[in-house]
């Protein structure tokens, strides 16, 4: 089976992800910058799921460039991914919206942690049908940013119903992380 297909139909769901959450960033009504920045949170909210987002896109287009073969696994373990990836507009709007109330930045929290199980799911499809010697697998090595990400995203969703401000201090965490593209990957292009 071609991954090119399923390259560009993923392509496809990241940029309809990225264009529903700008339009979730409603104009403000009346012409003052008291009303601009009356919709601040919405958009630091829509920055951050941006940078996400592109993140995702950017190690998804890296670990499919170093991945050879893609059978129906694969393509059920990225509609997983992307499932997840598409609530990310709703929990977005949800959590600015509200200002980064409790229950929604729980669910931002929520929303993030399980995409990134998703990712780990859809690279161990790729692993398991590409095999242990692919340029893949040489290229993970040290996985410090998978282990140390669910331990950032469940101590910020714990801490949204105490403090939003740490809560969203550790989603910001985890995308700095992962801003820098993964050198591993990196590495394998040029070998």
């Amino acid at each position: 089976m071609e991954k090119g297909r399923l390259e560009a139909f993923s392509d496809g769901v990241f940029a309809i992800i990225i264009t529903i959450m700008v339009l979730e960033i409603k104009a403000p009504e009346t012409a003052s910058f008291a009303a601009l920045l009356s919709q601040l949170p919405t958009f630091i909210s829509y920055i951050l799921s941006f940078i996400y987002v592109g993140i995702y896109w950017n190690n998804h287009h890296h670990m499919f460039q170093l991945t050879e073969r893609v059978n129906g696994s694969i393509l059920w373990a990225n509609l997983h991914l992307l499932f997840w990836l598409t609530l990310v507009p709703f929990s977005t709007a949800w959590m600015g919206n509200t200002h980064f109330a409790h229950a929604p930045l729980a669910v931002y929290g929520v929303n993030l942690l399980i995409a990134a199980i998703a990712y780990v799911i859809l690279q161990k499809a790729i692993l398991k049908e590409n095999g242990i010697d692919s340029r893949l697998a040489k290229a993970l090595g040290n996985k410090w940013k998978e282990n140390l990400s669910p331990v950032l995203y469940i101590l910020g969703i714990a801490v949204s119903f105490f403090d939003p401000i740490i809560s969203g201090t550790f989603y910001v965490m985890v995308a700095l992380i992962w801003l820098i593209p993964d050198k591993r990957i990196e590495k394998a292009f040029k070998a």
